[in-house]
């Protein structure tokens, strides 16, 4: 198994990894203000009145789904059938996103199958080690029936740390690639940062993903503020069928790291990108905005713009070779 000592990344300075660009810092006033407004003054309607509707998944259909099916679990998770195999990506199953079982963001709608449900799987595919996109019980719970995990560098070591066999673990920097059956996954750069808890920030590299299969290509952000690797991703690996791209959880005052609506669907478009799935919502009350406001505003956008949307509800299945499955069912849900 390659690991960080194995490789010197050049996104490593001074021991941690680090963005090309320069990142604003926040002055620790500000950084106290956000977490007091975030834990004690939250605004009315982040998290959703109704229950989100969600379209229960099984096994027995999982199985019997044509190749080329994707599913959006919630949040980052999406289940990917390609190739007569099962990818999973970012798997979270949790109910906080959070180190503590008692506090944290909550989710707002239980996962459409259970972890136990889950046929084998080819791979899980990781974007970074943040709480709400590395489960480490889901993890635990998916390594005897999982053939390859596949992580940015230092993510697959935590991996290995915490129980998972190492000849199951593949960790990539920037721009490697690597074959697994008829699949080629190549690790791709975001603009973003890591850590679980306070003395490991950015001890760990943070990645989006190309996924190509013979027929189609898929794009996976994990989380990324806007940033030119987009246009880099897509003038090497698109066009891409789909583009899973982060949708949620913005803010002015982290505007490096996530991004807002306009600059998912800009970095839909530097991908050349045929139809863009928003991912990053729905799922987790992780900003300030109202919960259903991503999705408002992406749809919007696209319409306005002439680009396509998968916005299928939770567990709804997308085929590739038509991908564009515009329910909107956000809509209908109180307000």
């Amino acid at each position: 198994m390659p690991s960080t000592a194995a490789h010197v990344s050049p996104q490593i300075q001074n021991g941690r990894f680090r963005n090309p660009a320069r990142m604003h810092r926040a002055a620790l006033g500000k950084t106290l203000r956000i977490v007091w407004r975030a834990l004690f003054d939250k605004p009315a309607g982040t998290v959703p009145a109704t229950p989100i509707p969600v379209q229960a998944m099984s096994r027995a259909a999982i199985e019997a789904a044509p190749d080329e099916t994707v599913w959006r679990l919630g949040h980052s998770t999406v289940l990917l059938k390609l190739e007569g195999g099962l990818w999973l990506t970012d798997p979270v199953f949790a109910r906080r996103a959070s180190p503590f079982s008692w506090l944290g963001p909550a989710r707002f709608h239980a996962p459409p199958l259970a972890l136990d449900d889950l046929p084998p799987l080819e791979g899980v595919i990781l974007s970074h080690d943040h709480y709400d996109h590395l489960d480490r019980a889901a993890v635990l719970a998916l390594a005897g029936k999982t053939r390859h995990f596949v992580a940015p560098l230092g993510v697959g070591d935590r991996l290995v740390a915490w129980g998972v066999p190492a000849a199951k673990v593949r960790q990539l920097d920037w721009w490697r690639s690597i074959k697994l059956g008829k699949i080629e996954l190549t690790c791709t750069p975001a603009q973003h940062f890591s850590g679980r808890g306070l003395s490991d920030g950015n001890s760990t590299l943070w990645c989006s993903w190309v996924i190509a299969g013979s027929a189609h290509r898929v794009f996976f952000s994990g989380d990324s503020g806007y940033f030119r690797g987009f246009k880099a991703i897509g003038d090497r690996f698109g066009p891409f069928d789909l583009t899973m791209i982060e949708t949620g959880a913005y803010n002015e005052d982290w505007p490096d790291v996530h991004m807002q609506p306009e600059q998912t669907l800009q970095a839909h478009i530097d991908l050349r990108g045929n139809v863009l799935l928003p991912i990053h919502n729905g799922t987790f009350d992780l900003a300030f905005h109202a919960w259903q406001e991503p999705l408002d505003r992406i749809a919007a956008l696209a319409d306005a713009q002439g680009q396509r949307l998968a916005t299928p509800a939770i567990g709804q299945p997308v085929g590739l070779a038509a991908p564009h499955v515009d329910t909107r069912w956000w809509a209908a849900m109180a307000r």
